[in-house]
């Protein structure tokens, strides 16, 4: 070790210099964004529900620990039919994570088609789920606010209403 130390090459210096020492160029990185169109191409089903059921299922009826979740779909918009009772399974690992259900919780999903264990999530984690209050409103999180500041429909919003929401989604997977 050398001593005194000498300080470690400055990555990243600051807004409008490039970066030093192992990087001698400027790294370009591209804007990122995010709409509905993005998500919905990515989408198997989407549709806004209520959970009705929670039940965990072990590795030994399935390959991997799953949960499953059991929704009534109010409003289907793709891969399902309203009134339809859906049942998803996620790995248990997400539940034990940030995608959890509450009995009677009602949100709007945009899930990826299901993999070969037959396991789903929402696409983009949170970004792919929208809670409803008690207003028919869906409350955008901070996350995705941030997400999606330059989507059409949402951008700059903070509070949608459902049937706007499911207009906008609707036209978005008319976009693909």
């Amino acid at each position: 070790m050398l001593w005194p130390p000498r300080p470690l090459p400055q990555y990243f210096p600051g807004p409008g210099r490039g970066p030093v020492g192992i990087f001698p160029h400027r790294l370009p990185v591209p804007p990122v964004w995010i709409g509905l169109p993005q998500i919905a191409r990515a989408a198997g089903t989407i549709f806004s529900g209520r959970v009705t059921a929670i039940a965990r299922v072990p590795a030994s009826s399935r390959q991997v620990e799953a949960v499953a979740i059991s929704f009534h779909v109010e409003r289907a918009i793709r891969g399902v039919t309203s009134r339809q009772s859906l049942t998803i399974f996620q790995w248990v690992g997400l539940w034990n994570g940030e995608q959890r259900y509450r009995v009677g919780e009602r949100v709007v999903l945009f899930l990826y088609p299901p993999s070969k264990l037959g396991l789903t999530s929402s696409v983009g984690g949170p970004l792919g789920r929208f809670s409803i209050d008690s207003l028919n409103q869906i409350a955008l999180s901070e996350q995705h606010v941030a997400a999606f500041a330059a989507d059409p429909a949402l951008g700059g919003k903070s509070r949608i209403s459902l049937p706007d929401f499911i207009r906008a989604a609707r036209r978005s997977i008319e976009e693909e």
